[in-house]
């Protein structure tokens, strides 16, 4: 397929990308700029522009576009650029979608396990429950309602919620967890007993891959490693693996510093269920938190 990415240089789009250029599809950049090449299709999120004679003859759109959730410290005006960043994408490229002809196959919008809110009181989250109230779900949701366009138009549109991606070139393991964990200065947060639910991104680039390909999928799928963790589990195995205690318990204060309002949903409980995922045909190669961890290692 020919392939239109946005977000392609970022953190699970340095993964995808490869693994699409393996399997022999040819992947176009949207990029947030003029055009520099044949590869590349100029698109601006915030004014809605795209150009539409060049994604012409695009098979299927990835939407990787987005600031980073856990990037910054939370203040109003970044709020205002993560809403504006995500929603503003995916509403771009679902008109993008349901106006250039011919139209694309599939648009796979890319979410997060934040759709559920962060009061889920350990529940076991699948796609059919309702989004949370807080900040991060209206975002998620509301970039989700975005892509209507596309699907009213006939695009099969795909809906990946992530859970926390690791890997070590980026994220919240690559950016956070590892330099500290290799410091010896990473130890459980806030007690530690928050619920995580993770995957690699080696397994994201796998299943964005799957779910372009298969065409029987079609909304809402969670994107997690099938077993849960929790963060003073997930906190030891990474120590273990670097080879470094990992006994300085870190408290919530320093984190409502570091992070604002933002660390109320990474002490969240969050327990993500993949196995709508798993029932389409798709199989995790990194199924629980040691996997996970030692993938993304490697």
């Amino acid at each position: 397929m020919r392939v239109a990415v946005a977000g392609a240089s970022g953190f699970v789009g340095r993964a995808l990308l490869p693994r699409l250029a393996a399997s022999g599809h040819e992947v176009v950049r949207l990029v947030r700029r003029a055009a520099s090449g044949p590869d590349e299709v100029a698109f601006d999120p915030v004014t809605g522009v795209v150009d539409l004679d060049a994604l012409s003859g695009v098979q299927a759109i990835v939407n990787l576009a987005g600031a980073g959730i856990g990037d910054k410290r939370w203040t109003e005006a970044y709020k205002k650029t993560l809403y504006d960043s995500h929603v503003g994408s995916a509403a771009t490229l679902a008109t993008a979608a349901a106006e250039v002809s011919p139209a694309p196959a599939v648009l796979v919008s890319v979410g997060a396990m934040g759709y559920y809110g962060n009061a889920t009181h350990g529940m076991r989250l699948t796609e059919d429950l309702p989004a949370g109230s807080d900040v991060a779900a209206r975002i998620v949701a509301d970039k989700e309602a975005a892509t209507a366009p596309a699907r009213d138009a006939g695009v099969r549109v795909v809906l990946p919620r992530l859970s926390l991606v690791m890997g070590r070139d980026g994220g919240t393991f690559g950016r956070r967890l590892l330099p500290l964990a290799r410091a010896g200065l990473l130890g459980p947060l806030a007690g530690g007993s928050s619920l995580w639910s993770v995957v690699s991104v080696q397994d994201v680039a796998r299943a964005l891959e799957f779910l372009l390909a298969a065409e029987h999928t079609a909304g809402p799928y969670n994107v997690s490693a099938p077993s849960t963790t929790t963060n003073r589990e997930f906190t030891r195995l990474l120590g273990e693996a670097v080879h470094r205690p990992t006994v300085l318990p870190v408290p919530r204060f320093g984190i409502s510093l570091v992070l604002g309002e933002f660390a109320t949903d990474v002490l969240a409980d969050f327990n993500v269920d993949p196995s709508r995922l798993e029932a389409a045909g798709f199989s995790f190669e990194h199924p629980d938190a040691r996997t996970v961890v030692s993938a993304a290692l490697a």
